[in-house]
């Protein structure tokens, strides 16, 4: 039985109890379902209309048979989105079970994504990019409030609400959030945003999402992101090796002439936010209290020219990135763990790529996707540890491999083994 409104008690749907199980028509009788319009690793994702209130959502559609994996990412999404209630978080409104399928129906969000945005400003100031990340910082404060971890902060998932000249900014996609029961040790994300602590193979948590929006920042402010290779587009390897390097290092540069116009205030929150030790980086919170965030120190000097010289250019070669390169990234990301662990069979990768919105056009950053590691083995000698091959090449200490004695078996980000690589068939661009 569905349930909705303020309280939000989800009767349906309670992880662990005997459930009652809807039927189909529970969900048809309350809302027309559109047609799919966009097809993502575990779910296809529909607009709804409900037929009472004449309202669009969005509809999230995971099927049971599709595998453990696909049940096991619908119950954690339900169980981290039933936990939040923030204005800069996509709401959950309904969830349903039936006997074949989880439906989750989630606020709408109408808006473009923020570089979209920005293209069609005609003032773009560090006031502008202050108050987005006000907004993200204020949202990713609440879920560390609740020791959730987001772990897929990017660009792609800031969009505006809705259309009005002053829409809140809303996160979205939760598939990869975690609850921190202590330190995760599970390298998960989008490469571009990986924190040193995840290259490197350590166990993390919260930081994570700090220094993600450290990065969101930087190329809101340059148009620019701050690991780059210049390695040809088609060297995936090389290119990999060199991202991972410089990340571990903390190599990146408030480059002429693209930050000669931004603040020292700005620059200061930035390198706050990406400090390579963790436990040196600023909170969520202790962001929000610095003076560029709270004190009026953005510069309301307008700097879209080079902002959007950069993101034109950047975006003229975002195809760089996508499923095959994220898959190789991952791949050796985690080829010393399962060199480790006892094979169990051959995996395959699991990438997700964005769609494109007809609506916003391409996919934001890069193109880079959100990415599950590969599960136990079968990937063959010779693959690297890149973050071993960062820190040689670098002169720092490497990190220790953990003790498969004392792991878990491997795993991806939603505690299953990975799926197949999988594009988006719809174009479609909602955010849910």
């Amino acid at each position: 039985m569905s349930s909705s409104g303020e309280a939000m008690p989800f009767g349906c749907l309670t992880i662990g109890e005997k459930k009652d199980y809807n039927s189909p028509s529970d969900v048809t009788d309350k809302y027309d379902l559109g047609q799919v319009v966009k097809s993502e690793e575990f779910c296809e994702i529909f607009r709804a209309k409900d037929k009472n209130t004449m309202k669009m959502y969005t509809c999230k559609k995971f099927l049971k048979k599709d595998g453990r994996k696909v049940r096991k990412a619908a119950k954690n999404e339900i169980l981290i989105l039933k936990m939040v209630k923030h204005p800069n978080i996509l709401q959950l409104v309904d969830v349903y079970e039936t006997k074949k399928e989880y439906f989750l129906f989630l606020e709408l969000a109408t808006g473009r994504e923020v570089f979209d945005w920005i293209l069609d400003q005609g003032y773009y100031s560090e006031r502008d990019t202050s108050n987005v990340v006000r907004q993200v910082l204020e949202a990713v404060a609440y879920l560390h409030s609740l020791h959730i971890v987001h772990r897929n902060l990017k660009l792609e998932n800031l969009v505006y609400y809705n259309r009005l000249k002053h829409s809140k900014i809303v996160i979205s996609d939760f598939h990869l959030a975690k609850l921190e029961n202590g330190l995760i040790k599970d390298p998960c994300g989008t490469p571009e945003y990986l924190a040193p602590e995840v290259v490197g193979r350590q166990r993390y948590g919260r930081p994570v999402d700090c220094w993600a929006t450290g990065v969101i920042m930087y190329i809101l402010l340059s148009g620019n992101p701050p690991f780059y290779d210049e390695t040809d587009d088609d060297d995936y390897e090389n290119h990999d090796k060199n991202l991972f390097r410089k990340i571990l290092a903390g190599d990146y540069e408030f480059d002429s002439p693209y930050w000669d116009e931004i603040s020292d205030s700005a620059k200061s929150l930035v390198a706050r936010l990406m400090e390579v030790d963790q436990d040196q980086r600023l909170t969520a919170q202790e962001a929000i209290n610095h003076e560029w965030i709270s004190g009026g120190a953005a510069s309301d000097k307008n700097i879209k020219e080079n902002v959007c010289a950069q993101i034109e250019k950047n975006f003229a070669r975002a195809k760089w990135k996508k499923a095959v390169r994220v898959t190789t990234i991952m791949k050796r990301l985690r080829a010393p763990e399962q060199s480790e662990a006892k094979p169990a069979g051959p995996a395959t990768d699991t990438a997700t790529a964005p769609a494109t919105d007809p609506a916003t056009g391409p996919p934001s950053l890069e193109g880079a996707s959100a990415v599950e590691p590969p599960a136990n083995a079968g990937e063959g000698g010779g693959v690297t540890d890149p973050a071993q091959e960062a820190q040689a090449a670098t002169g720092g200490p490497q990190q220790p491999n953990p003790d498969p004695q004392g792991e878990e078996p491997i795993t991806s980000c939603n505690g299953e083994a990975s799926a197949a690589l999988h594009t988006p068939t719809g174009d479609g661009g909602e955010q849910g």
